[in-house]
């Protein structure tokens, strides 16, 4: 068995090869794509500043020493597109760029690795399932029902990087695969940021920009979000029940109790997660602040691990080593963003998309709007950062179309959302990935399914919306 699933593993497409043809694809875009750049208040896009850049698209720039970045001349911005040597110094600035995750992840993999080794994982899955009889059509919706709830009203999402290593050992405890493990966090995450009912991260930016009371309009957004979260609730049973699971599980903690050592290093696992949902939420933690944490909590586990301080070490270590690639796939997707940037053509791409919706009838410029960020989701797959840049310009041609404000936020919310479960380009996913060892490919055959589910759902959400001047 153990070797037919190594071979399934070695047949799989490494995921950087799939982020390497996706980045030699954007510097081709830095040639076919016309360069061209919106004026900018802050962060934010000023509405119909969209000019076109001069450049030159000479082959001739391919072999180049520049780095695509634009020129001045005679006060004028000249763009370039973007050379091999370019694209190639483009990774090092993704992965400098992205180095607070990058860190945060790895740490994330050390402390778990002192965790594992000490035999605490083991030892409180042992309990979770003992108090559930093993009964996994109990323990999951449970699980995915909490996970939802912190990301619709609280917006966590990295926060949960610290939680997946712990579904996956529950998992393989039931005879399920890594991918199970993962899809149990992902899956209800992301069905929480679709409606994002008070998720302050979309929607401090989304709903000010279009004159909204931020929060507002929560009811409709949190019907929505009991849809999707009960839909990927019955998807994920549907693919246990039909993948299959341990039945014969014995639960060996049914009475004994947990060890003194195990007990407080779970204790101290489980402050830690609290500690993180209310230090993000009250001090805006970012991810420094987070991996300082991650090393301070890493201390005290490994003087509670009784592994000793090499043995413990050793196992920091060792946690890291799994998910080491995850560094490079972080950097190879912040790289996608950073040529084209240099190349001027991601506003273009904006510029193209939004002119792509229509103005005639609000209910296909609902839809429109829609497709539009499930496109640009995939060049900006920050939220707030597409909040940013297209708010601005959406606010405007719903107010044409009648397109109600809130019902605009909701398309935004739904493209953005609905991408991320699947894009690769996603920092977020793939550090996900990285923490329960899951393939790309793997995951995108996994979840395509839902992901076409989900935006059907959204599609006639975004309908009703309109008919009742949401």
């Amino acid at each position: 068995m153990k070797d037919e699933t190594a071979e399934k593993l070695s047949k799989q497409t490494n995921p950087i090869i799939v982020l390497m043809g996706i980045l030699v694809l954007a510097m081709l875009l830095t040639y076919l794509v016309d360069s061209g750049s919106y004026q900018r208040d802050g962060r934010l896009v000023v509405p119909d500043s969209y000019t076109v850049l001069e450049k030159d698209r000479s082959l001739s720039n391919l072999f180049s020493l520049h780095s695509g970045l634009p020129e001045s001349d005679n006060g004028e911005l000249i763009a370039r597109p973007v050379s091999v040597v370019g694209t190639l110094m483009s990774i090092p600035t993704g992965l400098e760029r992205m180095a607070g995750l990058i860190f945060m992840v790895l740490l994330i993999g050390g402390m778990f690795g002192i965790m594992t080794k000490s035999g605490a994982i083991d030892a409180g899955l042992e309990r979770l399932l003992g108090t559930v009889r093993g009964n996994v059509y109990v323990l999951v919706p449970g699980l995915m029902l909490l996970f939802a709830a912190g990301s619709t009203f609280l917006g966590l999402a990295s926060e949960y990087l610290l939680v997946i290593p712990l579904m996956v050992a529950m998992a393989n405890r039931l005879g399920m695969s890594n991918l199970m493990g993962l899809a149990i966090v992902t899956i209800p995450v992301k069905a929480g940021y679709l409606s994002s009912v008070t998720n302050p991260l979309p929607l401090t930016i989304a709903q000010p920009l279009l004159g909204l009371q931020i929060f507002s309009g929560a009811g409709l957004r949190f019907v929505y979000f009991l849809i999707f979260t009960i839909v990927g609730i019955l998807f994920m049973l549907y693919m246990i029940r039909r993948a299959g699971f341990d039945q014969t599980v014995k639960i060996s903690f049914g009475t004994d109790r947990l060890s003194q050592r195990h007990t407080s290093m779970l204790l101290v696992l489980l402050a830690g997660i609290a500690g993180i949902v209310y230090f993000s939420n009250e001090y805006g933690w970012g991810h420094h602040e987070l991996s300082s944490f991650y090393i301070g909590l890493a201390i005290i586990l490994a003087a509670l691990s009784g592994l000793g301080a090499s043995g413990a070490a050793d196992a920091f270590v060792s946690g890291m080593k799994k998910i080491l690639m995850a560094s490079m796939l972080i950097g190879v997707a912040s790289a996608v963003a950073v040529t084209l940037e240099n190349g001027r053509v991601l506003d273009s791409v904006v510029h193209g998309l939004t002119s792509l919706i229509g103005t005639d009838n609000a209910y296909f410029s609902a839809a429109g709007m829609f497709g539009s960020q499930l496109m640009l989701d995939f060049l900006i797959p920050s939220t707030s950062g597409q909040a940013a840049v297209a708010m601005p310009i959406l606010g405007p041609l719903g107010q044409l179309t009648g397109v109600p404000p809130q019902t605009t936020v909701l398309a935004f919310l739904f493209g953005n959302g609905i991408t991320n479960m699947l894009t690769p380009t996603s920092g977020t996913l793939l550090a996900y990935l990285a923490a329960a060892q899951v393939g790309w490919v793997q995951w995108a055959k996994f979840i395509v399914w839902l992901w076409a589910i989900y935006i059907v759902l959204a599609l006639m959400m975004l309908t009703y919306a309109v008919a009742i001047g949401y």
